[in-house]
């Protein structure tokens, strides 16, 4: 029998975000880590819009042949602002974990970096940054400076079991074909269309590979509005709470070893902007459960569903490919993205290598109001096991 749409009641200590030790967590917020939907606040297909409208839907026509719309080069005088904060940062010895926007004063671009947030969240959900200069800086300047950066944009999160707020998309020789416990960022293998457990990611590049790990982007409204023309069918199943996504062992004491919800979600606020949550990895690795009896497989509805999603997505994505030193910020609330499959270049060459930052904006610094208890916690979502302090190292391990 599939569990019921409840989560093992919290006892007092287990996976709970609030009072943290500041001990641990140098900041003061712990991340609140994955969660089940509030299932009272989740709203059935026909509540949901026929048709998105605004500056959300995006076609990738728009954009392609138009770099000048989702590119911004860092000045000279940008990066010596940058540069003269993480210098200063540096030297006062504050670990990175500690790197907060007060410690990381930018004022002449904060004004430029408060109006991205917000047409990040708000707007088309994306922007590519040229010129950061990765390689002259190296990795620990370089990742002070990035960090710092990511903190007008969000609070950076915990992203994994081991309690990593910088991580590091490389391959670490990991098997991509054990999904239930590998992510398949440590591997060289195809991600397919996916949002992140943040409100926004970025993706700092440091070094390519050899050929592939190229990025493709889609505005996951423009994809509802196709749908809703095409397939109905397929967006009532993905508004219904009814998949499962795995945990992979990233699991705090008390909670089940999986979350149960809907993909397209209608927000709480009044604006009821549609958010989707999805990645296939995460619902296919449940095989495990589905062979033991524990859960039911995945229903000709949901692969029908699962199928036409992707194809939707790479029928109507943006490619772009990053360079070294480029940055790209996006969101989770209403993009989608992927990564084709790479090969890096044979040692001695550096392997592929991205810096990833998941940061969340809560509701009363202009983020989505989501059906999850944590929507209004300052570092929302994100991966947390128990009270794993947060790491921010400068390679992958």
């Amino acid at each position: 029998m599939a569990p019921a749409l409840t989560e093992t009641a919290a006892q007092p200590g287990e996976f709970s975000y609030a009072n943290p030790s500041a001990k641990i967590f140098p900041d003061g917020i712990k991340t609140s880590g994955q969660r089940s939907p509030d299932y009272h606040l989740l709203k059935p297909y026909e509540e949901f819009p026929k048709e998105i409208t605004g500056p959300t839907v995006w076609k990738a026509e728009d954009y392609h042949n138009h770099p000048e719309r989702w590119t911004h080069h860092f000045s000279q005088e940008e990066v010596h602002e940058m540069s003269d904060a993480a210098d200063a940062f540096i030297a006062s010895d504050t670990p990175l974990t500690g790197i907060t926007k007060e410690k990381f004063p930018l004022p002449k671009m904060s004004a430029f970096l408060n109006a991205l947030r917000t047409e990040i969240l708000d707007g088309k959900g994306f922007l590519l940054f040229k010129g950061f200069p990765v390689q002259q800086w190296g990795n620990h300047k370089s990742a002070t400076a990035y960090m710092g950066l990511g903190t007008y944009l969000g609070y950076f999160i915990s992203q994994n079991g081991f309690g990593h707020v910088l991580g590091h998309v490389k391959d670490t020789g990991a098997d991509p074909t054990q999904i239930d416990k590998v992510r398949i960022y440590r591997t060289t293998a195809r991600q397919f269309f996916h949002a992140d457990n943040s409100d926004i990611v970025g993706l700092l590049c440091v070094a390519k590979s050899l050929e592939g790990g190229e990025s493709d982007i889609v505005s996951s409204h423009n994809v509802f509005n196709v749908l809703q023309k095409e397939h109905p069918d397929v967006v009532r199943t993905l508004t219904e709470p009814i998949w499962y996504f795995d945990r992979k062992g990233e699991v705090s004491a008390g909670q089940q070893p999986y979350t149960k919800q809907p993909v397209f979600y209608l927000e709480t606020g009044e604006e009821g902007r549609v958010y989707c949550k999805w990645d296939p990895y995460y619902v296919r690795s449940l095989m495990r459960y589905w062979e033991d009896g524990t859960l039911p497989p995945l229903s000709a509805a949901q692969e029908k569903a699962a199928t036409l999603l992707e194809e939707t997505c790479q029928r109507l994505a943006l490619h772009m490919i990053l360079d070294i030193g480029d940055i790209q910020f996006l969101t989770n609330t209403h993009i989608l993205h992927s990564r084709t499959a790479y090969k890096d270049y044979p040692p001695p060459a550096p392997r592929r290598h991205l810096m990833r930052l998941w940061l969340p904006t809560p509701e009363d610094e202009g983020g989505w109001k989501l059906p999850f208890s944590d929507s209004g916690h300052k570092k929302r979502s994100g991966t947390q096991v128990n009270d794993t302090p947060p790491r921010a190292l400068l390679d992958a391990e």
